[in-house]
């Protein structure tokens, strides 16, 4: 299959659009089956190392769950709190949607005692996988007009114990999955000015 001109600009404006959406703006419409299994399924469709497709996504409805993983966020971010305390933006910081998103995810990785093409001596390759996952179900997700924010102030443990993780999964991200009533012009961070925007020549090195 080969891609035309229009293909890609509509790729690159889906990436540049892409935002990690808080809970402020998540709005209670429902995300039909079919439509969640879209995103699911892009995730599906990322590159794993060694074909070895090592994700596990476990989708949480349940309140009771989701009470007990907002809990875990609070207690967490209580410390982070103190870690950020000269940044006088972060109080106001809204950093989840846990219980305002109709859908969350637990993105797992499992781990294997098997020699996997690509990992022998990269043993972070698969987890790396994993975040390619994510990163297809993020951008289908936005391809669909859906927010989707990642919470990554948990404690691990606590979320595996919560969802009744299978044993051997390595929690890797935490997601919140809902129609929104609005997408940033640009990144919420960006706009606060969190840190300085880094340039391509900040980050792109050609070796001659």
């Amino acid at each position: 299959m080969k891609f035309n001109t229009n293909d890609t600009k509509t790729l690159l404006n889906i990436m540049k659009n892409r935002r990690d959406v808080r809970g402020n703006h998540f709005l209670g419409t429902k995300i039909e089956d079919a439509t969640l299994r879209l995103i699911l399924d892009a995730g599906l469709t990322a590159p794993s190392v060694g074909y070895s497709q090592p994700w596990k996504f476990i989708v949480i409805k349940n309140k009771k769950i989701k009470e007990e993983v907002f809990q875990n966020f609070s207690e967490e971010n209580i410390k982070a709190k103190k870690i950020f305390q000269d940044k006088k933006d972060y109080k106001n910081l809204k950093l989840e949607g846990i219980k305002d998103a109709p859908i969350n995810i637990a993105v797992l990785y499992e781990e294997t005692q098997d020699d996997i093409l690509g990992m022998t001596s990269m043993k972070k390759a698969g987890e790396y996988s994993v975040v390619c996952a994510i990163q297809n179900m993020w951008l289908m997700a936005r391809a669909l007009n859906i927010g989707l924010g990642w919470v990554s102030i948990l404690d691990e443990k606590k979320v595996l114990q919560t969802i009744d993780a299978p044993k051997n999964t390595k929690l890797i991200a935490y997601l919140c999955l809902g129609f929104v009533d609005e997408f940033f012009e640009e990144p919420e961070l960006k706009t606060l000015a969190w840190e300085k925007e880094k340039t391509f020549k900040d980050c792109v090195f050609f070796k001659p």
